[in-house]
């Protein structure tokens, strides 16, 4: 890894501190495509400790960097507990926009 991106990594983990600002990227995350979703919630869980989010979550650390993976496929029930082991919950919106 380069000194400017891992200086971008240290930036972007400092930021992924404050929940106002991990909410806003995970949502923009989630509506470019699934894997860029796994890739921000992986980057948030780093940002958190990584290994205390596993635990927190009741999830095998080896196992959660991989349902995490841009292939990764995390069941609802694992993707609520790495949420909530965040501090953030599922939530449905309707797609429909104002007229």
């Amino acid at each position: 890894m380069t000194d400017k991106s891992r200086s971008y990594h240290i930036g972007l983990y400092k930021r992924l501190q404050d929940d106002e600002h991990a909410l806003m990227y995970l949502q923009t995350a989630l509506e470019d495509s699934r894997e860029a979703f796994l890739t921000a919630l992986r980057n948030v869980a780093d940002a958190r400790q990584f290994s205390k989010v596993a635990r927190e979550s009741d999830l095998d650390r080896v196992n959660l960097y991989r349902m995490l993976s841009a292939t990764g496929n995390p069941t609802l029930a694992s993707l609520e507990k790495i949420l909530h082991a965040l501090g953030f919950r599922l939530s449905i919106t309707s797609g429909k926009t104002a007229a």
